[in-house]
């Protein structure tokens, strides 16, 4: 059981001891803190929406009462997606909002991922800010004539949709054209119905559904890996689908798998998106250090600049605007478009790989083989409640001393042509350790190593 405070929101287990888990208890106090830093005793308005989790309801009925009771109006989207309610905050021109989401954690997880009113995840220093607020109860409810409002809006799935149909690098006819076959794995959450919504309204007619009932009982590991999309491997394979879709929970990463079954890699999400969109506006990309060299390569062939950033989709978005990026994003399938909304979104992703795919009039496959090869072994190790991390990380850097190492965000150690990233997770109680190199071997091989070295320093 677990509770986590971090820039990526409040994060815990449902169920257990207040103060240790996201009980009730802890979402009414996080939610009434961050109430009261977005209305600031003022007359204030905070969009909602959630994700098809089992506790989904439960939490927003919490959230939408303690909003409430604290004067301030509420937009609830109900079952909707992240990027989505990130758009509707500036539609709505909101103080805020909150996602109820655990994104990629399994069903026993569920989140309050909280929005400035740009749409946007608050700072760093905003959230430090609800936690001190939320630690000393420091908020104060409305009386009874002044109590907030509760407006149910279920627009905003067509809202989304239309907004990415008409984008001006989204081309839906050349879409329609190739009659494209796909099967999609919503992961039983609200992908089941905002992917084929979209699907449909960029022409394509043929879509199989796999998990589609929205009831939060994650048929597998909801994370988009592959090693948990088998069965859309298998299916896309079984239906001559011209290619499958995947999503996360909260529809913010997205993966493709190719006509044969094979993985188009979720690194290469982002990749295949900027070569398209640097092909028509020529500009900066940005990515995490997590993600793969091969953003990089592609943007210097387009005659752009890349840059990295430390990991997390605040921090992306930080230096997107600090270089004017016009595509980033993260190499866990997720997608930005700075001038969609700085937020990561499965759906303007999908419109504008479509569009990709379809221009280049080949298969997906073939598609995937014009980019660069490069592989990441993804690993982790779970941490003990109050480890520090910190005397690892040194003794790390001590050892490999006469390496290149970046420090702006845990570890990153360059070997000649090869990388390996060492990080805590903001989401989950675990060290992440990343490696990339050109063989999967090399790369499975300098991540051992390096999880050795951590086991030896514990």
């Amino acid at each position: 059981m677990a509770l986590i405070k971090s820039i990526s929101g409040i994060r815990g287990t449902i169920g257990g001891i207040p103060g240790e888990t996201l009980s009730p208890v802890d979402i009414v106090k996080f939610t009434a803190a961050y109430g009261s830093i977005v209305s600031n005793n003022k007359p204030a308005k905070i969009v909602i929406g959630r994700d098809g989790r089992i506790s989904g309801g439960m939490v927003r009925d919490l959230v939408v009462s303690t909003l409430t009771a604290l004067g301030i109006d509420v937009i609830d989207l109900g079952l909707s997606t992240t990027p989505t309610v990130e758009l509707a905050v500036k539609m709505e021109k909101a103080n805020g909002g909150i996602i109820l989401t655990a994104s990629h954690n399994p069903k026993e997880w569920n989140a309050l991922k909280l929005l400035n009113s740009e749409g946007e995840f608050i700072s760093a220093e905003e959230g430090a800010l609800v936690l001190k607020k939320a630690a000393a109860e420091d908020f104060v409810f409305a009386g009874v004539d002044k109590l907030g409002h509760v407006k149910q809006d279920n627009s905003y799935l067509e809202k989304h949709v239309e907004a990415v149909v008409n984008y001006p690098l989204v081309n839906a006819g050349a879409i329609a054209k190739m009659n494209f076959k796909v099967v999609v794995d919503a992961v039983n959450s609200t992908g089941a119905t905002y992917i084929p919504a979209l699907l449909k309204a960029l022409g394509v007619n043929e879509v199989i559904v796999l998990n589609a009932e929205v009831n939060g009982k994650f048929a597998h590991n909801p994370e988009p890996l592959p090693e948990h999309l088998t069965q859309l491997s298998n299916e896309v394979v079984k239906q001559k689908a011209h290619l499958g879709i995947a999503v996360d929970p909260d529809v913010d990463r997205l993966c493709f798998v190719c006509e044969d079954g094979s993985m188009f890699g979720e690194e290469y999400t982002l990749v295949a998106v900027a070569d398209y969109v640097l092909s028509k506006r020529k500009g900066n990309t940005v990515s995490n250090m997590s993600s793969t060299k091969a953003l990089k390569e592609i943007t210097i062939k387009q005659e752009g600049g890349y840059f990295p950033s430390a990991v997390g989709e605040v921090n992306v978005v930080k230096k997107m605007k600090e270089v004017n990026a016009v595509i980033g994003g993260e190499g866990n399938g997720g997608i930005i478009v700075p001038d969609f909304h700085y937020g990561r979104d499965a759906l303007i992703g999908i419109g504008l790989f479509l569009t990709h795919l379809a221009l280049y009039k080949k298969s997906i496959k073939s598609l995937r083989g014009t980019y660069p090869d490069y592989f990441i072994s993804k690993n982790k190790i779970e941490l003990q409640n109050g480890f520090d991390l910190t005397i690892i990380f040194d003794n790390i850097k001590k050892k490999y001393k006469n390496n290149p190492v970046n420090t702006e965000d845990g570890l990153k150690i360059e070997f000649d042509n090869d990388w390996v990233h060492l990080r805590s997770s903001n989401t989950e109680p675990i060290i992440r350790i990343y490696a990339e190199s050109d063989f999967e071997s090399k790369a499975n091989n300098i991540a051992l190593r390096l999880m050795q070295d951590i086991k030896e320093f514990m």
